[in-house]
């Protein structure tokens, strides 16, 4: 009997190896993944390698390749394609400053992507958006308020979007050593970020060293966590299209990062650089250039139609192609896309893997963390329900999904709007009424005035929506920028009315992807709390801030200025004057600021040294105590300055942390930051450079208010 199977085992070896030996290399998984992509490769025709250079490659029948469309979004949850759990926009995502929470809403994100992905192709379906290659993250820097597309980004600063991009990429390409979860693309680059109205034609004029430190230092640390794709901009910098110049893609993103993995345009980028930077005349030229300068898919056709003439007429050769073609095909093999589905870990994902019970409760902790308290007169907040019978919900994005939604987004059959959330938190035995009170535009009709005096409190909730800023052409077909800080009038002048009937305590909630004049509604409002856009569980998750069940621990990733004319001028790309880390003057709220309901104490448990060289890194630990009367999360901060010299930041984030803490209890929180961080780029030698001199380490309760301090020395 033993040795009938060892010869059974014996047969079936032999079996499956002769299956193999039948297979094409491309499709054999246990040969490398470089001989698989080769031999697909040279099994295609030169047509057929030109069919793949877009976003919609057609199938290749012959070789039983069906089509796919790579262009597919995942901002803040799978979107555009059907039911998905909705998680906060990315703005708010930033605000938790929790990057291991951040990556928990990858992970989902592509759980839900795979089972999603799974589902259609078992009936054929590959359609725009049903595919695993996301170009997400944003990593743009949100320099300038007005930009509509800022609420894509994780904020002004190069640190903590450069950490929160990681984690997100992370998320979503998984830990499998062979296969990738998804495919992530980090965008746009580079040095984009308005105005929305000129992007396709605009000349971002920026020097190497803003160039290097600010706009470009996300993009290398997602280089360096092997980010499948990177996606090149609209614009142009410093006069060469992002999607054909040879300075970004060619000399910095390929031979100097030695970037791996797949380039791919903005949709339409190449048509730009003929219709409206003019940089070449005709198609073909412009697609050798984009081929040329490293960019291997397009969103579009342009390649697609005119790479042929290209090589026609001597602009390219069939060899370059081969090198475009080989890293789209190697993130597809890397995807699984040839393989047997059983070797694939993802492959039996399902329905119960999309918008389920712990996917729900995970967007609804995530918007808590990101609700930012303004002000708390009176600690009127938390709420105690027994002291308010009656509550008054008002204000046009009571009701919102718009609100909640932000722009890129899914769609989910279970969205709270703030009113409802409101309502199921306050219970049966409290008489919530809800009233529009008013809308965008009219600044003398409202209502719920006369309602919100009789009640014992009022909580109104106004601000933006994605159909006031946004991507242009995508927030409801306008040009996406802002053009004033201020929240509508209307929303202005109905507060006055609210304030000025009753005496009663009023909350206001403002939605908003990006800062916002908060003072102008700061004296009718007992409490503000910035919600952002909070997904599909921001009504719950603000009742649970509002009434205690969670203490607001987020955290502006963003400047909140007095004026827009604080900053320089949109189209002015300089640093000089813009975030934290540059502006000097007085502001409404300064980058990393953030209430809570208790309180925390700050001791060192080991102070940085005092001395460090090129390749230390600084290590210290911080005590950190909730003196407060609750059980609370605190976001520790740690910012960097630097000694005093020309173009050098006033100070940065270099390390932080979300650690939660319970009433009288302490946490050590361990910090360590790289001596080489430190580095700023040199004009004069067109490197990087650390300069000997005198520092500080800041731990700090915002940019703006220091904790603790260590001075120390680089030496």
């Amino acid at each position: 009997m033993k040795k009938a199977t060892i010869l059974l085992a014996g047969g079936l070896f032999v079996n499956v190896l002769h299956a193999q030996t039948k297979l094409p290399a491309f499709r054999n998984a246990h040969l490398p993944v470089e001989t698989r992509v080769n031999d697909l490769l040279h099994t295609l025709t030169l047509n057929e390698k030109i069919s793949l250079l877009g976003n919609h490659s057609p199938a290749i029948d012959r070789l039983g390749i069906p089509e796919y469309n790579w262009w597919n979004e995942a901002l803040h949850g799978v979107a555009r394609n059907g039911e998905a759990t909705v998680f906060p926009q990315a703005i708010a995502m930033a605000a938790t400053f929790n990057e291991p929470l951040v990556r928990q809403v990858a992970d989902v994100i592509s759980t839900e992507a795979r089972a999603k992905y799974n589902l259609a192709i078992q009936q054929n379906r590959r359609e725009q958006y049903m595919g695993l290659t996301f170009w997400t993250p944003n990593i743009n820097i949100f320099r300038d308020p007005r930009w509509g597309r800022g609420q894509e980004t994780y904020g002004e600063d190069p640190f903590l979007t450069a950490t929160m991009g990681t984690a997100f990429v992370k998320g979503l390409q998984g830990t499998n050593a062979r296969y990738l979860k998804t495919a992530a693309c980090a965008k746009h680059f580079a040095v984009h970020s308005g105005p929305e109205a000129e992007r396709n034609g605009f000349n971002a004029v920026i020097d190497e060293k803003d160039l290097r430190e600010t706009y470009l230092y996300a993009f290398k640390k997602l280089v360096d966590v092997h980010v499948e794709a990177v996606m090149c901009a609209y614009n142009r910098v410093n006069n060469e299209p992002c999607c054909t110049g040879q300075s970004l893609l060619h000399n910095i993103l390929h031979n100097e990062w030695k970037f791996a993995g797949h380039t791919v345009t903005d949709c339409g980028a190449l048509y730009n650089v003929v219709s409206y930077h003019k940089t070449y005349t005709t198609r073909e030229e412009t697609a050798a250039a984009a081929i040329m300068a490293g960019v291997d898919l397009e969103c579009g056709g342009l390649l697609q139609a005119d790479v042929k003439k290209a090589i026609d007429k001597g602009l390219l050769t069939e060899k370059e192609i081969d090198g475009a073609i080989a890293k789209t095909l190697l993130t597809q093999m890397k995807l699984g896309f040839f393989d047997n589905p059983a070797a694939i870990p993802y492959s039996k994902y399902g329905a119960d893997s999309v918008h389920n019970t712990t996917h729900i409760s995970l967007t609804r902790r995530v918007a808590a963390q990101a609700m930012v308290l303004l002000k708390n007169s009176g600690n009127l907040l938390p709420l105690q329900k027994a002291k308010y019978p009656s509550i008054m919900v008002v204000g046009p994005n009571a009701g919102s999904l718009d609100a909640l939604m932000a722009n890129y987004h899914g769609i989910s059959g279970n969205m709270v709007t703030f009113a409802e959330g409101i309502a199921n938190a306050a219970g049966p035995a409290t008489a919530v009424d809800y009233d529009q009170g008013c809308d965008f535009t009219d600044t003398t009709h409202f209502g719920g005035i006369w309602a919100a005096g009789n009640s014992s409190l009022t909580i109104a909730i106004v601000g933006l929506t994605p159909l006031l800023e946004g991507e242009a052409g995508d927030a409801f077909l306008s040009t996406g920028d802002k053009t004033t800080l201020s929240l509508p009038r209307s929303h202005i002048v109905y507060l006055k009315k609210l304030r000025a009937s009753s005496k009663k305590p009023i909350v206001v909630v403002v939605t908003a992807g990006s800062a916002v004049d908060i003072k102008e509604i700061e004296p009718y409002a007992d409490a503000v709390v910035l919600a952002w856009y909070p997904g599909e569980q921001g009504g719950n998750a603000l009742a649970d801030v509002l009434f205690g069940k969670v203490n607001p621990s987020g955290r502006l990733p963003v400047t909140f200025y007095n004026t827009l004319n604080d900053v320089p001028a949109f189209d002015n790309y300089a640093m000089k004057d813009r975030t934290y880390r540059y502006f000097r003057g007085n502001v409404q709220y300064p980058f990393g600021f953030g209430l809570s309901y208790t309180s925390f104490s700050y001791t060192w448990k080991q102070h940085p040294a005092d001395v460090y060289k090129r390749d230390d890194s600084i290590r210290c630990s911080v005590s950190i105590a909730n003196t407060g009367a609750y059980d609370g999360e605190e976001a520790l901060q740690a910012y960097v300055e630097y000694p005093s010299m020309e173009r050098m930041p006033i100070k940065e984030l270099k390390a932080f942390k979300k650690v939660a803490i319970r009433k009288n209890e302490t946490t050590i929180v361990n910090l360590s930051i790289a001596v080489s961080e430190l580095r700023k780029w040199d004009l004069n030698t067109n490197s990087w450079k650390l300069y000997p001199g005198q520092y500080k380490i800041v731990i700090g309760k915002n940019a703006k208010e220091e904790l603790l301090s260590h001075a120390f020395a680089i030496q």
